[in-house]
This record gives C-alpha cells, sequence and structure tokens, in this order.
C-alpha cells in the first residue's frame, strides 16, 4: 500500500498560479504509474494529468496550463498549474498504482485531496 499525501491547493484570483505536491510513502517503487485527477461538487472524477518514466498525459482542458512532474528522489508528485480559470476550481487527488491506468480513475491508492479554488 501506498500513502498519499496532497498539499498546495488554495485560492487565487483568475489567471494565477498555485503547485501543487503529491508526497509518497511506504510501499513504493520507481516504476510505479501517478496521476492527479479533480473533482468538482456534482461531476465526476476527471484525470488531470498522468506521469511515467518516459513520458507524459495531460486532459485536453489544461495541456500548456499545467505541468506534471516528479521528484524520484523526494518521491514526490508535483502539479504546476498556470493561468487558472474558474473552471479549474475542484478538489485535487493524487493517484497511484503498479498499473498505467493514464487518465482513467482506477489507481488502487488515492491521497485525501486538497482544495483548489479559483475566483473570476
Amino acid at each position: 500500500q501506498v500513502q498519499l499525501v496532497e498539499s498546495g491547493g488554495g485560492s487565487v484570483q483568475a489567471g494565477g498560479s498555485l503547485r501543487l505536491s503529491c508526497a509518497a510513502s511506504g510501499d513504493t517503487y520507481s516504476n510505479s504509474y501517478m496521476a492527479w485527477f479533480r473533482q468538482a461538487p456534482g461531476k465526476g472524477r476527471e484525470g488531470v494529468a498522468a506521469i511515467r518514466s518516459d513520458g507524459i498525459t495531460c486532459a485536453d482542458s489544461v495541456k500548456g496550463r499545467f505541468t506534471i512532474s516528479k521528484d524520484n528522489a523526494k518521491n514526490t508528485l508535483y502539479l504546476q498549474m498556470n493561468s487558472l480559470k474558474p473552471e479549474d476550481t475542484a478538489m485535487y487527488y493524487c493517484a497511484a498504482d503498479r498499473i498505467a491506468w493514464e487518465l482513467m480513475p482506477n489507481y488502487a491508492n488515492w491521497g485525501q485531496g486538497t482544495q483548489v479554488t479559483v475566483s473570476s
């Protein structure tokens, strides 16, 4: 089991930036897959970005604005969010698994989430 703890959420104005972090601990492996998801009230959980050793996958809605990265030495996943829009408002979750689910919400391990609120 992998433990995931997100941080870095908050309230910002449209056009602003935030950097989310996800610290992983426990039974982690260098070849595991990780991703960021988000969920707004009344909506389903949607994939934002996923990362693997040889590449990344981003949702069309955030492509060009968000960047996913990973610090293997610190076992930490990041999501740099720039040019934020009100529609980006959601609870953001970190996910991890040994299966490459990409942007599908089937990951075995999830964090508690961190709230991101973007005002117009």
